[in-house]
């Protein structure tokens, strides 16, 4: 079945980074766009980068742009996420899907940007 794994996640200071990974099985990874979601206290689920496959193009959502960057080791069906000068509006679960998303969720990484 379908599986996502997310780590990574953590306390951080506005300014720091972190390095998301998440661990897909199931299905055939390197067919498909991967993507970095993210989901706030009270707000939706959103997108905030894809990665096509098997490993080219990228897209972010304005709000991360040129603060975080996906990629993905088809060899070991990951897709990572590295985030950069966060910021407390980074706060969130972090989630990793394909694009667009199924309906089998990981547990998520919870981010926390906070002095």
């Amino acid at each position: 079945q379908v599986q996502f794994v997310e780590s990574g996640g953590g306390l951080v200071q506005p300014g720091g980074s972190l390095r998301l990974s998440c661990a897909a099985s199931g299905f055939f990874f390197s067919g498909f766009r991967m993507g970095w979601y993210r989901q706030a206290p009270g707000k939706e689920r959103s997108l905030v980068a894809f990665i096509n496959r098997p490993g080219g193009d990228t897209n972010y959502a304005d709000s991360v742009k040129g603060r975080f960057t996906i990629s993905r080791d088809n060899a070991k069906d990951t897709v990572f996420l590295q985030m950069n000068s966060l910021k407390p509006d980074d706060t969130a679960v972090y989630y990793c899907n394909v694009v667009p998303f199924w309906g089998t969720w990981g547990q998520g990484t919870q981010v926390t940007v906070s002095s």
